[in-house]
């Protein structure tokens, strides 16, 4: 990685685009210092903190700490990711999206892209209504009225729609990969304040402190290990082509193969599993918590849908393997594939083409994505476990968190050595 990024500095235009991407993230890290008006920023960490690893610590890590100090980018690229999920998965569900997407070409692809954004705006609208309702339920602002909430929700959104702006230039005239690229510096902003805000290393002094410290960085630099592993690690399905002759020419008879990703979903089933386990325990939040002594049956309730219940825990290893099954079922089609080898004279040894070799397809796919799923739980419910061991539940989304930064960097140093490999190919064309 270091090796690459230190070629590219080398090349004049990669080194103007890695210049121009770190100006967009010093933007954003200004934008984060901004603080939006009327919102007691004290009063609204303490209310975060207190919610533990539900959603609203998961969109205060995806900010990089901004939701809970109430900045102008308090809702960051969250705003945008959800939006762009939702427009990939009605694509699937409606035909004309469908055909736009598949038909369409540049124009098509130009058009989705409209669609998505304004399909941000309206969901930071939502996001920022409810951001505000927060502050106004749990006493938080400083100043109540229309006024407030007028410029509260506005500056919101405006702020969601200059990030995905921002994101927008890094795709175009930066490395690419503009909305990852500030999450992944929003994220690597919040990595200290996970080892300084929890109560147990706090309270630990000495010897015993560091040593818990010690093992915690282990446990991060091993998962690191086992991501990069995993998310280079694919299934390869040997394919033949058989031979056929055009004329005087003979086409075909080479051999290839079908690769098939272990984590084909990336990190998308652990958000839509947290954003929907922890959704009982965070609509609970806002209506208020129950008290032990008044409600006994309302806080035996909340307690075993709390984020850091054992019931949630299972829930959310479950609802992650069952996103994991939707998304490479969305993103793989069996019988598509196999039709597409049929056409081109490809075949797997040892299956017919057509329905056995669409079942043979369907059955390796279903293993490969049993293992990818099973990995994305044990990663997202192993630092919950250990920050509830530890009383330090920041580092609940932790899992989370290892895979974007481990997943953009990967993809960054990709997107380098092909803009690098490019520009090669330029040069010989010459």
């Amino acid at each position: 990685m270091i090796q690459t990024i230190r070629k590219a500095w080398g090349i004049p235009e990669l080194r103007k685009k890695i210049v121009f991407t770190l100006l967009i993230l010093l933007i954003f890290r200004v934008g984060n210092a901004i603080p939006t008006p009327y919102i007691n920023t004290e009063l609204l960490g303490a209310y975060i903190d207190s919610t533990g690893g539900s959603l609203l610590s998961l969109y205060n890590v995806m900010s990089g700490g901004a939701f809970a100090q109430a900045t102008v980018f308090a809702l960051g690229v969250q705003p945008y990711i959800n939006s762009s999920i939702i427009i990939q998965l009605l694509t699937i569900a409606i035909p004309a999206l469908e055909r736009l997407a598949r038909d369409g070409g540049e124009a098509g692809k130009k058009k989705i892209a409209s669609i998505t954004r304004y399909a941000t705006v309206a969901i930071a609208l939502l996001q920022a209504f409810g951001y505000y309702m927060i502050c106004k339920n749990y006493g938080i602002l400083e100043q109540s009225g229309v006024w407030p909430a007028l410029v509260i929700i506005v500056t919101l959104v405006a702020g969601s729609s200059f990030v995905m702006w921002l994101g927008e230039q890094v795709n175009e005239f930066g490395i690419g990969n503009g909305i990852s690229m500030i999450l992944f510096a929003g994220i690597l902003a919040r990595i200290p304040t996970a080892f300084t805000t929890g109560r147990y290393f706090v309270a630990q002094k000495g010897s015993i402190g560091y040593l818990w410290l010690a093992l915690v960085v282990l446990g991060i630099l091993a998962m690191i290990v086992l991501i990069v592993h995993v998310n280079g690690a694919e299934r390869r399905i040997p394919v033949q082509y058989a031979k056929r002759q055009v004329g005087r020419k003979m086409y075909g008879g080479q051999a290839s193969t079908l690769p098939m990703k272990v984590n084909m979903s990336g990190v998308l089933p652990i958000i839509f599993a947290q954003s929907i386990a922890s959704l009982p325990a965070t609509v609970w939040a806002f209506v208020g918590t129950p008290d032990k002594d008044t409600s006994p049956v309302a806080y035996s309730i909340y307690s075993a849908i709390d984020t850091k219940s054992v019931l949630y825990l299972i829930v959310y290893f479950l609802m992650i393997i069952g996103f994991s099954y939707f998304y490479a079922t969305i993103q793989f089609n069996p019988v598509e594939i196999s039709n597409n080898l049929k056409k081109n004279g490809g075949f797997i040894p040892g299956f017919r083409p057509g329905q056995p070799t669409s079942q043979f397809i369907a059955k390796v796919l279903n293993k490969v994505t049993l293992f990818g799923a099973i990995y994305l739980g044990i990663v997202a419910i192993a630092p919950l476990i250990v920050g509830k061991a530890l009383d330090n539940y920041s580092l609940a989304i932790g899992g989370t968190s290892v895979i974007i930064v481990v997943g953009v960097a990967l993809e960054t140093v990709q997107a380098l050595e092909s803009q690098m490999l490019m520009r090669q190919y330029k040069g010989f064309l010459e």
